[in-house]
């Protein structure tokens, strides 16, 4: 089974109804290219480096409703970053997944509390993975810093997924381009699933300036196999990554490798 999907690298800015503007663009041009799947990253909503409780809404609010819409009108099924309401008085740092049938949503489990950001002060965590159905594929869905955590990508595995998409806002730094793409093909290897990770732009790369340790991306959106294989990779600046999956090649890689079997831990 083909699965084509894209990867859509913006640059979100702190305005939500221009990053909506953003991502309805970005779907037409995905749903033009025949994709059935398209990715944004993590925060685009908003991006970070901004109070987040009075951007947060429900998944019932009219940020959400908007790119449910979008999908709608493409036909195609959207995973877009958001945050949404938490009750602690934080926020959750949430991933919609909308479209194709499928309407549902994933609560970021693994914090960014690294690298002198905290993210657990303003974000409360999830706790449930989560794998949807698109066009008969399992596709399981992560943010960001879960990449760091295989057991997750293998629990998605179990669950079903041979996909598993990463939207993300990845933090600059020496050396943190080549981990991302590293981390994104050991996840690859480590859960032999096809890994689709989508980064926000680089700021830089658009002539902005950054300071301090906020993560607002690095760029260098990837698609993996399951054996590790680069399929596609894009520069730091903005652009859209459209890729197609080929999910019978899972069942051979496993066959061949069947670290999910042999695994002791």
């Amino acid at each position: 089974m083909t699965l084509r999907i894209s990867l859509a690298q913006i640059t979100s800015s702190m305005d939500p109804e221009a990053n909506l503007a953003v991502i309805d663009k970005q779907v037409a041009a995905a749903m033009d290219a025949g994709s059935r799947l398209v990715v944004f990253p993590e925060a685009a909503m908003q991006r970070f480096g901004g109070p987040l409780t009075h951007v947060a809404q429900p998944l019932d609010g009219p940020w959400a409703d908007a790119v449910r819409e979008c999908a709608a009108r493409a036909g195609v099924t959207v995973v877009a970053g958001m945050f949404t309401p938490s009750d602690d008085g934080r926020v959750r740092n949430t991933l919609l997944v909308t479209g194709g049938g499928v309407d549902t949503h994933y609560d970021k489990i693994h914090l960014y509390d690294a690298f002198g950001f905290a993210e657990s002060d303003t974000v409360a965590p999830g706790t449930e993975p989560l794998v949807v159905t698109v066009d008969g594929v399992g596709v399981g869905i992560a943010t960001c810093y879960d990449i760091r955590f295989p057991g997750l990508f293998q629990t998605l595995a179990d669950r079903g997924a041979d996909l598993t998409v990463v939207a993300a806002s990845w933090g600059s730094g020496p050396g943190k381009v080549d981990q991302w793409t590293l981390l994104a093909r050991a996840r690859a290897l480590d859960s032999t699933t096809f890994i689709a990770a989508c980064d926000q732009a680089d700021p830089a790369a658009s002539g902005e300036e950054v300071h301090g340790t906020t993560p607002l991306g690095v760029g260098h959106s990837i698609v993996v196999s399951p054996t590790g294989a680069v399929l596609g990779q894009l520069d730091s600046g903005p652009g859209m990554l459209t890729v197609d999956i080929d999910t019978d090649v899972v069942a051979q890689v496993r066959k061949a490798l069947p670290v999910l079997a042999n695994r002791q831990f």
